[in-house]
Parts: structure tokens; sequence; C-alpha cells
């Protein structure tokens, strides 16, 4: 395993949960955190997450940790990150996330996910003149690639053409950057398209986090395409696994049969392969959140549930074909939903009720 890793979006709900793993492992002399710290959402889960990680660090002394605030769309600051730590392996986490805020906010999608992601890959494309240079970028996709496909489940093989969200659109443009420069330049870059990530500590603007604090202050929830939906949900424990096994296998640089370079660049689905109906899913989140004391045995769920017509920019289902995963990795998700909201509720009572 190579000397130093870069992660970006350090401190988000994927991020930080991936230096931790990263950390206690001990595959590095050093683990490099940046994230800008914006206020997207709430900021103190955000330092929740980083004191996590420290506390961490300590107990693992061979392992440096250090974490720096800074924007990837500062390409100034970005250059500063890799020619004063030298990353061998870059995992590029940073980004604006959520579908529906692209459609109220699309410079910020412009800014971190194009503009920002783009200095990442100079920075690599680079790296190889300043040091001994990049052994493999990783980097975030998002299911949100696929549309409106209608085929399920969802392969990596599909074409993926016609984004129903901003925030896919600059997903797809990630994935069509990162093979250009992988085959300009030979650099190994893996893309992973994730599956409704959920957690204890996760983003509180998914369903899961944002239906808890809801019911929880006595407001509605709003089930969107009536109920219809349904979503591949992926506990985070997974998708960490999913990029660690990912980190150590590189795309081989090799040439095809006419003796030409072929880019050294692969795309995986990492998802639970179980989609789950949101009706389902509504309902096992409010039986382990009664379980869990976070709401009252009596609560009366029905009347504050809303159902509503789909939303610009969702899609009726996501659904994760894993085959080459399990193939190249011998690895696919598969921590059942309960399991994963159990773990939520249990958390978010630790959180949000201290000493209650």
């Amino acid at each position: 395993m190579a000397k130093n890793i870069l992660i970006t979006g350090a401190a988000g709900f994927i991020g930080a949960n991936l230096a931790l793993r990263i950390i206690s492992t001990g595959n590095f002399e050093n683990v490099i955190g940046i994230d800008n710290m914006n206020d997207y959402y709430d900021v103190s889960l955000k330092n929740y997450r980083l004191n996590q990680i420290e506390s961490t660090a300590k107990k693992f002394p061979d392992v440096k940790w250090k974490f720096e605030i800074g924007d990837i769309s500062d390409k100034i600051f970005v250059d500063k990150i890799f020619v004063e730590n030298q990353p061998n392996i870059v995992v590029n986490l940073a980004a604006q996330a959520g579908v529906r805020y692209s459609i109220e906010n699309p410079d910020a999608y412009i800014a971190s996910n194009i503009n920002g992601f783009f200095n990442v890959l100079e920075a690599c494309r680079h790296s190889y003149f300043q040091y001994s240079g990049i052994n493999h970028l990783v980097y975030a996709s998002s299911s949100s690639v696929y549309g409106g496909n209608k085929k399920i489940p969802f392969s990596t093989s599909d074409r993926v053409d016609n984004p129903v969200s901003l925030y896919a659109a600059t997903k797809k443009s990630n994935e069509l950057f990162a093979h250009c420069y992988s085959n300009l330049y030979n650099i190994p870059a893996t893309g992973l398209r994730f599956f409704t990530v959920y957690g204890p500590a996760g983003r509180p603007d998914m369903a899961y986090f944002k239906f808890t604090n809801q019911l929880l202050n006595g407001e509605d929830i709003k089930i969107f395409n009536y109920g219809k939906c349904e979503r591949d949900f992926t506990y985070i424990d997974d998708i960490v696994e999913g990029i660690l096994r990912v980190i150590g296998k590189p795309p081989a640089i090799e040439k095809d049969s006419d003796g030409l370079p072929l880019a050294p660049h692969k795309i995986y689905n990492i998802g639970n392969n179980q989609p789950v109906k949101l009706l389902d899913f509504v309902n096992i989140l409010q039986q382990e959140l009664i379980r869990a004391k976070i709401l009252p045995q009596d609560y009366d769920f029905e009347s504050h549930k809303k159902f509503v017509p789909m939303q610009a920019g969702d899609v009726p289902i996501t659904y994760a074909d894993t085959g080459d995963l399990e193939r190249d990795f011998n690895f696919r998700p598969q921590t059942p939903l309960r399991s994963g909201l159990r773990k939520f509720a249990e958390w978010y009572k630790k959180f949000y009720f201290k000493g209650k």
C-alpha cells in the first residue's frame, strides 16, 4: 500500500467514515483530509465527525492524521495540498450533494463538482512531474447518473446520457473527465456509483434523517410519488469497505490488440442490490424510532404521512447491479435495511438526547 492518502470531503459522511477506517487499519503512514466545511447542512455534524477522527488518530500514533480547511474549487489550494503532502492515493469525495438542491442552487454544483474535480485531475496529472505521482485516483460518482433508465438493475454498461438533474449531469461529467485524463496521462482512476448511502451521523437532507427530525417535531413527512418509489439503500460501512477494496487494486495500464494504450479507468456500482419500497422503508424507520425511544409507542404516524407527486429530479427506482464489483473484488454490500436503520436510531438518540 502507498505511503500517503488524500481524502477530499473528509468531514463529510463518507469521507469521515473512510478516514476512520484507514487510520485504524494502519495501511498508510500519512492520512490527509481536506474539506471546505460549508453550511449546506449543520456544521456541528461535520465537527462531530472530525472529533471522532482526531480521537481515533490518537490511538494509532504510527499514522499521522492531518486536516486542512479548503475548497477543491480553489486551484491554488489544491495544488498546495498536493505539493506539500505528495499523496500517492487520492479519494475524491468532495462534492456538492443533493438532487433537489441542485435545482435551486446550480452554481454550487458547477463550482465544486465540475471546477473542483477538474482541479483535482490537474493536480494528479502534474504529480508525476513533482514527485513519484498518483498510483490511484478513486472518485465518487452516483446512482443518479442512471436518470430515468427503465432497465433494472442498473448496470455500468448501460447508457447514462439522459440525466434528470444537474447533480446527475455533474457526476456523469466527472466520469467523462476522469476517463479522458486516464487515457491521456495514464492516471489509474476508478469511479464509484454510490446508491443511497445511509447510517449514523449521515446527511440530514437524506430521507431517513429528515423524516426523523420532522416526526420528532410533529411535522408531516412528504412521501413522493405517492409511496411508489424504490431505493437501493446502502449502509455506510458497506460503502467504506467497497472503497477500501477498490483503493488497493487500481486499473492496470494496458494496450489493446492494435498496440494502442487503453485508459486505466473503471466504474463500479456500490449498492445493496435490494431495492426497498418507500412505504416499507418508512414502516421500518418508524419501528426503529419507537424501539430507540425517540418517539413514543403510541405515536400517530399515519396522521403525519403526506402522499405527494414525484418531485423534479427524482426517479422512481434505483437498483444496483453489483456483478462487476463481486467479480473483481469478491464483495457486495449486504447490510439489511433494518440493521442499518437501527444503528442510525441508536446513534440519533445518543447524539440528540444527551443526558435524557
